[in-house]
């Protein structure tokens, strides 16, 4: 407790202004369930290897959000993302895992941009193709020289004093007979050694091209720096299920590139979205998709997040939702991790349509507006804090 107080100290002196404490106040959010359940070993050792980093500025510190539409999007992780790096000046550790979505034809997160040139073909883990998927759980195949990607980190939204991301190490996160290349600064050309390259400066912009003959299949970039820091990185798929997410099967392998000290899950909210929902078969899912990740990594905190109120296409509302959430409950106490219940903090059945009437739902009563992804992510990293102080 005593060091916990010399870091809330040392965080008064150093931090990045942030307005995680200031939230709007609204009536249907229960505040006082706003709270981490459970015990986790894991989960104090993410809060020991945060202490680390915030009180001297090294080691790293590395968290893995995986979901559907609510994570690609992009808005509720980096709001996560800001908060964390808010805590200490100085503490990015680089973008972490990002994938071209502009190929696919889909929304890229909001944090950066992507871009494309060339012939290229796409899939994702909800109609997965003959190509293998990994972590991102999106695929884009080059099938010629003249396909190019390009990953730009300038933010979409202006704000003061607003966090840049830059790196200066990339994995390229995939397979096939043509060999990738880096353009950095659109005139310099990096080869690297088996899709690992180290760049001669920090940049915000890369593009990734191809020599040779054949084809490569894409799964993603790693944008790392060296030094350590922390990292937020999200896997997310607009409509991905956990049934979806197992149909990945190098996730598993390309999770050792992050390594994650903790990992937010908040898949769910596509799985209950049929009749068919089998709370048996969700949480057996789940149990796959928690034993990949302590295989890798078998002191990484679980952090179930839950799933949020919403209606069963346009009909109402969702009748499965609340035995969702007591799966992930039981799930977190199962795998000793730790339960943010998101349903209940909102404020339970039938909140999204006041949500919605205050402009922080969209009108299908499934999806967020970014001002409501905002403030999940703010309840979220209040949520964490409080934790963390407490341990």
């Amino acid at each position: 407790m005593k060091a916990r107080v010399l870091i809330f100290l040392v965080l008064l002196l150093t931090a990045v202004p942030s307005a995680a404490r200031r939230l709007p106040r609204y009536p249907f959010i229960q505040s006082e369930k706003n709270v981490l359940q459970g015990e986790s070993a894991q989960f104090g050792r993410f809060c020991s290897k945060l202490d680390t980093l915030l009180l001297t500025g090294r080691g790293n510190v590395r968290v893995l959000h995986v979901g559907g539409s609510h994570v690609q999007g992009g808005t509720f992780s980096d709001r996560l993302r800001r908060h964390f790096l808010s805590l200490r000046y100085g503490i990015d550790g680089g973008r972490g895992l990002v994938f071209p979505f502009a190929v696919a034809g889909t929304n890229t997160p909001v944090s950066y941009s992507s871009s494309y040139i060339g012939n290229w073909e796409s899939a994702s883990c909800l109609k997965p193709g003959e190509e293998i998927l990994g972590l991102t759980g999106m695929v884009a195949v080059a099938r010629d020289t003249s396909a190019r990607v390009t990953i730009d980190l300038a933010p979409r939204e202006r704000q003061t004093l607003q966090q840049r991301y830059t790196f200066n190490r990339v994995d390229v996160l995939g397979d096939g007979t043509l060999e990738p290349f880096l353009l950095v600064n659109g005139r310099d050309t990096l080869h690297g050694a088996g899709g690992r390259f180290c760049l001669p400066h920090y940049t915000d912009w890369i593009q990734l091209c191809f020599g040779g003959k054949g084809q490569y299949a894409l799964r993603g970039l790693y944008l790392d720096k060296s030094g350590g820091g922390f990292s937020l990185s999200e896997a997310g798929v607009n409509g991905a299920s956990t049934q979806a997410w197992l149909r990945c099967d190098l996730w598993e392998q390309e999770l050792r590139r992050v390594m994650p000290d903790l990992v937010i899950f908040s898949i769910g909210i596509n799985d209950i979205q049929g009749a068919d929902f089998d709370v048996r078969r969700f949480k057996a899912n789940y149990r796959q998709l928690i034993a990949q990740v302590r295989r890798v990594a078998p002191q990484c905190a679980i952090l179930m997040s839950g799933i949020n109120d919403s209606w069963l296409r346009k009909r109402g509302v969702n009748p499965h939702t609340e035995a969702a959430e007591t799966a992930f409950c039981e799930l977190a106490e199962e795998c000793g991790g730790v339960f943010w219940d998101w349903y209940q903090v909102m404020g339970g059945c039938g909140s999204m349509e006041k949500w919605e009437e205050a402009g922080l739902a969209q009108a299908d009563r499934i999806h967020f507006t970014p001002a409501g992804y905002k403030l999940i992510g703010d309840l979220l990293f209040d949520a964490i804090m409080d934790a963390y102080y407490l341990r």
